[in-house]
């Protein structure tokens, strides 16, 4: 019964679709699609894509080949230059900076230039390096922060909109014995995250992405600007305690059980909260507040994303398959619950019914003028990312040691740089 739900949807989509958008005609020849949609839900949703995409296009054979994720990573720079396929999946903003620098993904701006892309405009920048584009989003999801809503209620507090309404929430809440926020940082990533908004917030996603690409000194009194705000969390006991110990699930515990009042995380963390117990009704989700006046407000939203290799055979299908998939029909139905469960990119697409997935999608479409960051271990070099995240930890767990940490910080940028 499902299979047969499932195409009487891809009819159905398909139909819209062909209706609904100036989709090419009379596309031939063969396309060939490499995916790192692996899992079993990815991998359902890239074969539907495909499938849609071909009843559009009865005369063009596609092929379609599916790798690992972990083996695509190493064999991708291959590939692109030894027998490079039609379209293949990456990732956004400084992670497809190599193949961009190397000339093995093609400049798509004229795609960006025609009006439907409009609807992408909150992942532009992601997907724009030297003024150009080089690939399509497909999908994304939020970071923010996951609160106790019925915890809040009970201490008199609302949701903060300034980084001194989270201060003054901050105290209260370790008044009333408990931690502001959980976090376990024993693989470092987490800590990239508080970064990321601390900085976007101090500094602006300008600045945060011109780091990025080491064109700031760790040194510079900027940075030092954003370790001394999130000082002031750390001083106060915000987190919980030994949270080198804990990987990000073991730190779920604390906010299921009260013991801390917020998380900030991705949206992936909430089927665990709900799993341990925690209700709708318990539940909340704000934006990380504003630091800097004037600043504008930035996000952390991962992208997964196509590109059209440079040595492509058949770029004119390439081009009209990264229109099919960033169409707002496609987005709302690869980005359901039931497929990736997570946000489409275009703004005028739709939503599932969860409050999560509707307060992000509004955020990212909507709230987040700043600009989209990827997230500090894929905005960063892997060198800068690797040293950088063990510093970030560090930090956390001796604030002192900061001048020691952001000299050895800047001396692997200065490396990197030669």
């Amino acid at each position: 019964m499902r299979s047969m739900k499932k195409l009487m949807l891809a009819g159905l989509a398909a139909t819209t679709m062909m209706s609904g958008a100036a989709f090419a005609e009379g596309l031939s020849g063969e396309l060939r699609i490499f995916s790192d949609m692996s899992n079993p839900a990815p991998r359902a949703v890239m074969e539907g894509m495909v499938d849609r995409f071909g009843a559009l296009h009865p005369d063009l054979d596609i092929e379609l080949t599916i790798i690992d994720r972990e083996a695509y990573k190493t064999q991708i720079r291959n590939f692109l230059t030894a027998d490079a396929p039609d379209v293949a999946n990456w990732y956004a903003a400084n992670r497809m900076g190599p193949y961009v620098n190397a000339g093995l993904f093609e400049d798509i701006s004229d795609l960006w230039a025609e009006p439907a892309f409009a609807d992408l405009a909150s992942t532009k920048g992601a997907m724009t390096i030297d003024g150009k584009q080089w690939g399509v989003p497909y999908t994304y999801y939020q970071w923010g922060i996951y609160y106790r809503e019925d915890i809040f209620k009970e201490l008199g507090l609302s949701v903060p909109t300034t980084f001194d309404e989270e201060l003054a929430n901050c105290e209260k809440i370790v008044a009333s014995g408990r931690a502001c926020y959980t976090i376990g940082s024993k693989f470092l990533w987490t800590a990239g995250g508080w970064f990321d908004y601390m900085n976007m917030r101090t500094n602006g996603y300008d600045f945060h992405m011109a780091l990025a690409r080491g064109e700031v000194e760790w040194t510079d009194e900027r940075v030092r600007a954003t370790f001394a705000n999130w000082r002031k969390l750390i001083d106060m006991g915000a987190f919980v305690a030994d949270h080198q110990t804990y990987s990000w699930q073991e730190a779920l515990p604390f906010m299921i059980k009260g013991e801390a009042t917020a998380y900030l995380m991705g949206n992936f963390a909430v089927p665990h909260l709900r799993e341990g117990g925690l209700t709708d009704d318990q539940l909340g989700f704000y934006q990380f507040p504003a630091i800097s006046e004037g600043v504008a407000m930035a996000e952390d939203a991962p992208t997964d994303t196509f590109h059209i290799p440079a040595n492509a055979k058949n770029k004119e299908a390439a081009r009209e398959f990264l229109r099919f998939v960033t169409s707002a029909d496609n987005q709302t139905m690869i980005n359901a619950g039931d497929a990736l469960g997570q946000l489409p990119v275009n703004a005028a697409s739709s939503v599932d019914d969860d409050k999560f997935l509707e307060a992000g999608f509004n955020m990212l479409s909507n709230d987040a003028p700043g600009g989209v960051a990827q997230f500090f271990d894929r905005d960063f070099s892997a060198e800068m990312a690797a040293a950088g995240m063990e510093g970030l930890q560090e930090f956390m767990v001796y604030p002192d040691n900061l001048d020691d940490i952001l000299e050895r910080l800047e001396a692997v940028r200065l490396e990197i740089a030669e």
